[in-house]
């Protein structure tokens, strides 16, 4: 049984429909990536799925709860978390502070039947094992500016305060964007580490690192999933070829 689940989504922006029917599910500990062209409608479907956008119609389930009607906050603490395609960081502040402030954000009541000191030990160790789930546990590391570090490791930093939340899915929105190629390995091994512990819904222009990580992938076009598959599944369909896999390609 799908952990998530959208079925029949619907958004039209006046006489445009941005999402046509789209159904798209994620298995307990699957990473199932949506790729597709620029303009196919991946940015609506993952504000419907997230609730920055209200359906017009079809269903959003979670672990058997129909969120449809909720608001983002509340998939958030539902078990849905999002990463976006910009990071949202305190960039003025350290890195530990932002994971003592995320860890605090989502567990704060599990804090006040502490001492003082305890509290303080306490959210310290839950903030650094925060960053430790995501390649973030050197003092040096945690003691910087967090709008100092290289854009791959703010993209880290950012999947770490989604994390905080304890979701059952992680919704990424192109993690990968703007890397490097070191830099998006190591958070392509970061993923597979995560995916232990939650399933995943990745949005991703990165074809080798959609290979990857993939166990199913779904191709969004005009608004509408044309197929879903596995990774050979895909990457041998003559039709994604012509609509998707050839452009991204022949561009590197």
């Amino acid at each position: 049984m799908s952990l998530f689940s959208a079925k029949g989504l619907i958004k039209n922006f006046h006489s445009l429909r941005a999402t046509d029917n789209v159904s798209i599910d994620v298995n307990p500990n699957e990473v199932h990536a949506l790729i597709g062209p620029n303009g196919a409608g991946k940015s609506t479907l993952v504000n419907l799925i997230s609730g920055l956008l209200p359906v017009d119609a079809g269903t959003i389930t979670l672990d058997g709860r129909n969120i449809t009607g909720l608001k983002a906050h509340e998939r958030v603490h539902a078990g849905l978390s999002r990463c976006f395609q910009v990071t949202n960081l305190f960039k003025d502040i350290s890195v530990m502070d932002n994971l003592r402030l995320a860890v605090q954000a989502h567990d704060g009541n599990n804090f006040k039947v502490f001492g003082i000191r305890n509290n303080e030990r306490l959210l310290n160790d839950k903030a650094r094992e925060l960053g430790a789930k995501v390649g973030l546990e050197s003092d040096e590391v945690l003691n910087s500016i967090a709008g100092s570090l290289p854009h791959g490791a703010q993209r880290q930093l950012d999947i770490a305060l989604a994390l905080a939340a304890n979701p059952k899915v992680l919704l990424l929105d192109e993690p990968m964007a703007g890397m490097g190629q070191d830099e998006s390995a190591r958070v392509v091994e970061m993923i597979k580490g995560l995916r232990q512990h939650m399933a995943i819904l990745l949005i991703e222009h990165d074809m080798e690192a959609v290979f990857q990580l993939a166990d199913r992938i779904s191709v969004l076009v005009y608004g509408k999933v044309i197929t879903t598959g596995t990774v050979d599944q895909i990457r041998n369909d003559p039709k994604v070829q012509e609509v998707y896999l050839g452009s991204e390609t022949s561009h590197g």
